[in-house]
């Protein structure tokens, strides 16, 4: 069996230092929050080049803080795509504003810049663009309607860790930019966790308190806050495998193009890399209209595959109040309906590789008509 993705290896290949920092949590009884929260912080804002870092529990959480460090609200409307994990959405919903969808690009799976002009309204508060898979939204022209319309920028860089823009770190081009560090993720916790990232030093002070129930200072509350604190725990995880994070994702990076070159003439759509872009493949995603026959096939064969999304958001059956239908994102709804991710992690090996290539070639040919 080829697993999708392999947590217990990376695991084992750190044992001993993740162990040892567990063990320091765990005697220092600083549980949330506390030292190595603080820390990390520090250094993933510093990895990011950003100047601050507010650790959250959830990436779900860093959203939802940035959207309403934003002052977003009851009555506003946010610019997103409708091809992304479901809580770039809930986020928006659960300050109370409208999630307006613009459909993606076919070959980057990002926002459609060429589309965001037309989507703006008078409620229009900010745009929300997604980096999917490890690689960056277009940027540039992003941050250039942003600054004519006066709208905030949001990154939702969940899946893209140490990806970069045009040389420059996701997270760190908006005005604020958000991870998940669930534990598949390029940085992933043993558990849940989440970071948020800006250089707005009034955004922090926000978020900080809107994390730990408003409070400024202990049972001072200046704001109507929520229970969206790291522990301590993860912090001191996260902090070990940040120290390795660079090296995982040349690895991952390295795989990729091992896959390209044998999935080269296979007749599957294989990522394209934008010339702005650094990929750090947080998933390698191939397309084909027979996927599900392929998925099945190479499951048969002890390849375990992924797909990242089989539902578009506007036609999942809890956000059909946003009153869209089929047919109204076509790029995204093509995509869902064909992309299929390969297994994809650092620790993969060359033969691994290998031999996912070479059986997938050969069940295309097979499911072909």
């Amino acid at each position: 069996m080829i697993p999708f993705l392999d947590l217990k290896t990376q695991y084992l290949n750190i044992k001993d230092e993740i162990d040892t920092a567990v063990l320091k949590v765990l005697e220092s009884t600083q549980f949330i929050l506390g030292s190595e929260v603080t820390a990390l912080e520090e250094e993933f804002a510093q990895y990011c080049d950003a100047d601050y870092g507010i650790a959250v529990n959830t990436g779900t959480s860093a959203l939802h803080l940035a959207l309403l460090a934003a002052g977003i609200g009851a009555g506003d409307e946010v610019i997103t795509v409708p091809f992304t994990f479901v809580a770039t959405v809930a986020a928006i919903c659960y300050t109370g504003a409208t999630p307006v969808f613009v459909d993606i690009d076919p070959v980057s799976y990002t926002i459609d810049v060429t589309q965001i002009e037309k989507a703006i309204t008078e409620k229009t508060k900010a745009i929300l663009p997604v980096h999917l898979y490890g690689q960056p939204a277009n940027m540039e022209p992003i941050i250039e309607i942003a600054r004519r319309y006066g709208l905030t920028v949001i990154e939702d860089a969940a899946q893209a860790h140490g990806a970069e823009y045009k040389g420059q770190r996701v997270g760190s081009i908006g005005d604020i930019g958000c991870f998940s560090f669930y534990p598949g993720k390029n940085l992933g916790a043993y558990g849940e966790g989440g970071m948020i990232v800006t250089n707005n030093p009034e955004y922090t002070r926000t978020m900080r308190m809107l994390r730990d129930w408003g409070q400024e200072r202990k049972y001072h509350h200046v704001l109507k806050g929520y229970n969206y604190r790291m522990d301590g725990i993860q912090g001191a995880i996260l902090r070990v495998k940040l120290r390795y994070l660079e090296a995982w994702t040349e690895g991952r990076i390295a795989n990729a193009k091992q896959y390209d070159q044998l999935l080269a003439n296979s007749g599957l759509v294989t990522p394209t890399l934008m010339p702005y872009s650094r990929h750090v493949y947080h998933v390698y995603v191939v397309r084909s209209p027979q996927r599900d026959q392929l998925q099945q096939k190479l499951n048969e064969h002890g390849i375990q595959t992924g797909i990242h999304y089989p539902i578009p958001v506007h036609l999942l059956e809890a956000y059909q109040d946003l009153g869209y239908q089929a047919g109204d994102f076509p790029h995204a709804e093509k995509a869902a309906s064909e992309v299929l991710s390969l297994p994809m992690y650092a620790e993969l090996s060359a033969a691994q590789i290998k031999t996912v290539a070479e059986t997938l070639q050969s069940l295309v040919q097979g499911v072909t008509v």
